[in-house]
């Protein structure tokens, strides 16, 4: 009872990283490509279980029969246990070959390029040919061709979306490429596949696939400067002060038109239209960034973020200016 409990239980639900539910050109190419293997491997075990089967009732032991001849070899069934599996190999390794080779081409025709990069514990993302910049939430037009290429800054990483694309590793000295077409618009989650430390199972990723004309009104702003959102003047002005002064918080992070042009960590011009912060720890609200400001090594521990010894206000300050950043 309980067993059947447990199997009905993983049935349902919402699975956003399953990825048997694909949302792309990539992810449906390798859906397809189980989906095949695996009514094929149906078939064996119907085949094979069902001639184990027949064999135990029909060849059992019986009360008062001849104990059996032995026999030595057949040849017709030797040849056919042989060719059998050759057959089914075959007809699993050439369709797998040539999925293979179609997703590890380079992408056909005109493609949106991003450069990822992984860090200990976070993902950065650079537009090169838009002049854009941002962290752990990856942007990209619906029906447009995205090509990714990765590298890695420190270890090995592993850049996964299950809904979008199979794995693929970041190696440090080395670039390597990913690259789909999101069918849909939609948030697509992620991770890091490959154990890299202790925040690890911390080091999310967000894809969020918009239609084109919401995709370049997105582009467009984040290729400015930053600029701070109107409301909580006083708040924001003392967290501006403690930002590029006592915090020391430009010694790390980069804020484009303003002095801050630190490299070390993400890059935080628009850093209040995101939707999360910490990798995907947090949602990105006003009270979860003071947390994260004042004690990050309580909220995702193991990063790499200085504690600067913020107090409440002060954390409180620099969240309100961090938030006016849209």
């Amino acid at each position: 009872m309980l067993s059947l409990v447990v199997l009905t239980a993983a049935c349902g639900g919402d699975f956003p990283q399953s990825s048997l539910r694909p949302q792309s050109d990539v992810a449906r190419s390798i859906d397809d490509l189980f989906r095949g293997i695996f009514w094929l491997a149906v078939g064996v075990f119907v085949v094979v279980e069902g001639a184990l089967l027949v064999a135990i009732v029909r060849f059992r032991e019986r009360p008062g029969a001849e104990r059996p001849k032995p026999v030595h070899g057949n040849t017709a069934l030797e040849v056919a246990w042989t060719i059998v599996p050759a057959v089914i190999l075959i007809f699993i390794g050439v369709p797998t070959m040539l999925t293979l080779w179609r997703i590890d081409r380079p992408p056909q025709g005109e493609a949106l390029r991003v450069e990822v990069v992984g860090h200990q514990w976070w993902w950065e993302f650079n537009y090169p040919d838009l002049g854009v910049t941002t962290a752990n939430e990856l942007h990209v037009p619906v029906g447009h061709t995205v090509d990714l290429r990765l590298r890695s800054d420190d270890v090995v990483h592993s850049f996964w979306v299950p809904r979008l694309a199979g794995k693929r590793d970041l190696v440090p000295g080395r670039e390597n490429q990913l690259w789909f077409t999101v069918d849909s618009a939609g948030v697509y989650p992620g991770q890091c596949a490959e154990f890299c430390g202790i925040a690890h199972a911390l080091m999310r990723v967000r894809v969020i696939a918009e239609e084109p004309d919401v995709f370049e009104r997105w582009a467009e702003l984040q290729s400015h400067d930053a600029v701070e959102e109107p409301g909580g003047e006083a708040l924001v002005e003392t967290g501006r002060s403690i930002f590029f002064g006592a915090g020391g918080c430009i010694s790390c992070h980069t804020i484009r038109g303003t002095p801050a042009a630190g490299v070390l960590g993400p890059d935080l011009t628009h850093v209040g239209s995101r939707s999360t912060i910490g990798a995907g720890v947090l949602r990105n609200t006003p009270t979860n960034m003071a947390s994260w400001v004042k004690e990050p090594h309580k909220v995702k521990k193991g990063n790499l973020m200085l504690d600067m010894g913020l107090s409440d206000e002060q954390a409180r300050d620099v969240a309100a200016y961090l938030g006016s950043l849209k």
